[in-house]
């Protein structure tokens, strides 16, 4: 069992964070010295005095290499404190009596402020089929109601800062894929607040309206930041994920994040934000089915694009909520209910607890979160002639396409890279129509096949058209695309007489095999660039002409 240390870069003064190294490994984690219970998973007497909690990430029988399971040694079960009911959000608070009776008015929950839906889009009344290619501008910070524009003094968090772009399938059936774009500027937890020199908190908007957790039973998320670091705190311990990181959220594990701010010149260096610092931005991909792994490696060998090692997973880290029963201040009182949410079906449910979901003392197995540093990817190319598939770049993929060979979901980077074809190879890539449904991210620079803006303006103004950081593009199955006319052109006058270094930018894509409705939201933001397709008319015909 390895692990690493790094200091967390944020404004809360933090401890510093371990890690286990490892892909599907199977780790364990104690915070306090003996809590792991030595030779059996759930005895009669657990050390100190803790309960047994086993989290299934598949069914028991599963294929042993495919068994994803992990035991939990915590202060109470997760079950404690269920007598007060999940109720769905989005709802007046004449829904908020629990399951006993009591009622849930003053217990720090707050549905009316939290969407009905997840991503504020019905998954069948808000979806749209739509096969034409559609890009869009950086995605700007939104109100509590959903509206565009500049909301930098409205209190936003993680959770209802997600908005809905595409998706397909259906989460109860444990079949496709959900797309996702956030923007948010305060913590879901009070444990991220800032203090001031004096010792007092400050009173700014990143400070946490209320102490809120997540948890999905949907499915798998995978979190690429864009803008603004990420401190997560997961029931299995902490994780911070910065621009030019990715991590992943197994199903049913209750995460919360708050923001890391780029306040100090190290951060500015190391970290590859940009734009408008004052809100965190980033994309979420969902799988409904299984869980990522680690492409096959094929004729490329034993070592190559994301090296297991690499993989980082958190270590044991608990709390305890007992320190605050004894306070008389009412609003301390109030901080002794958690709010739960619940990502069910597309839908958002909330309960309150009356103790932390993070009091694992420890735990061991292999069903974890972890993150990754995209900088560790090894690139592959040709170094011949051509083009290689973007598959070359698949770091995570996640089985269950249509046919076998296919993937629900892939995630591939387009990194910095040498590109060292021969003087007749078109560098970019090339004109195509797909089986798959590709949707891209930037997360800093350009990308290579696709201009940036065409005017000074702002990223999330549409009106200034390309590819920008924050932004994105779909192009649907079988629909045409390819570089524009500016690059294209661009690309056949290089001369590609000797190697070059690609360094100008961090591209990803999530492809699917799944054909993908589009949210109202995505149709209708201002930020969508709705004559993106015009990118190409500068493309005409020159045949016959004579070989060159």
């Amino acid at each position: 069992m390895s692990s690493t240390n790094e200091t967390a870069r944020n404004n809360n003064k933090q401890p510093l964070l371990n890690y286990h190294h490892g892909f599907g490994n199977h780790f364990e984690s104690e915070a306090y010295e003996g809590a792991l219970p030595i030779g059996r998973n759930n005895p009669r007497i657990v050390p100190h005095g803790l309960y047994a909690e086993q989290l299934s990430g598949t069914a028991f029988t599963a294929p042993r290499n495919e068994n994803r399971r992990t035991w939990l040694y915590r202060m109470r079960p997760s079950a404690s404190g269920t007598s007060s009911a999940f109720r769905p959000c989005g709802s007046s608070g004449s829904s908020g009596s629990n399951s006993s009776g009591s009622d849930d008015s003053d217990n720090g929950s707050a549905s009316s402020l939290l969407p009905e839906t997840f991503g504020r889009a019905d998954w069948f009344r808000d979806m749209r089929l739509d096969p034409n290619p559609m890009r869009w501008g950086a995605t700007p910070l939104h109100s509590s109601k959903g509206s565009d524009g500049d909301d930098s003094g409205v209190g936003i968090n993680f959770v209802e800062g997600i908005h809905t772009l595409m998706g397909s399938g259906d989460p109860m059936c444990k079949s496709g894929i959900g797309i996702y774009v956030y923007a948010c500027n305060t913590n879901m937890s009070s444990s991220g607040e800032k203090e001031s020199s004096s010792g007092e908190k400050e009173e700014d908007v990143n400070e946490a309206k209320r102490d809120m957790h997540m948890f999905n039973s949907d499915g798998d998320f995978l979190i690429v930041p864009q803008q603004m670091g990420l401190w997560i705190q997961t029931e299995l311990g902490l994780m911070t994920v910065m621009p030019g990181e990715i991590c992943v959220i197994p199903r049913g594990v209750v995460f919360t994040v708050n923001l890391i701010h780029n306040d100090t010149e190290e951060e500015e260096e190391c970290h590859l934000a940009c734009g408008n610092n004052n809100f965190a931005r980033g994309y979420i991909l969902e799988i409904f089915r299984g869980h990522f792994q680690l492409p096959e490696l094929g004729p490329i060998g034993s070592n190559g694009l994301a090296n297991a090692r690499d993989f980082l997973h958190p270590t044991a880290y608990y709390e305890s909520s007992e320190d605050k029963t004894k306070t008389t201040d009412r609003d301390d009182r109030r901080r002794l209910h958690y709010t739960i949410v619940n990502k069910f079906g597309q839908k958002l449910f909330e309960r309150t607890s009356p103790h932390t979901p993070y009091d694992v003392v420890a735990w061991h197995g292999n069903y974890l979160p972890y993150k990754y540093d995209l900088r560790r990817f090894c690139a592959i190319n040709s170094v011949t002639y051509d083009h290689p598939d973007p598959s070359i770049y698949t770091v995570l993929t996640a089985r269950g396409g249509d046919e076998e060979g296919t993937a629900l979901a892939d995630f591939v980077i387009f990194p910095p890279r040498v590109m060292a074809t021969d003087e007749n190879t078109f560098r970019p890539p090339w004109f195509h129509r797909n089986v798959m449904t590709e949707f891209m991210g930037l997360i800093h620079g350009e990308y290579d096949a696709k201009k940036g803006k065409k005017s000074d303006g702002d990223a999330t103004d549409a009106s200034g058209g390309g590819f920008v950081p924050g932004g994105a593009s779909l192009h649907p199955i079988m629909t045409p695309h390819g570089p524009d006319a500016e690059s294209y052109f661009a690309n056949v006058e290089n001369s590609c007489d000797g190697p070059v270094k690609f360094e100008g930018g961090l591209a990803f894509m999530f492809e699917s095999s799944a054909m993908c409705r589009v949210s109202r939201y995505a149709l209708e933001c201002e930020h969508r660039e709705v004559d993106y397709a015009s990118c190409w008319d500068g493309l005409v015909g020159s045949f016959p002409r004579p070989h060159t």
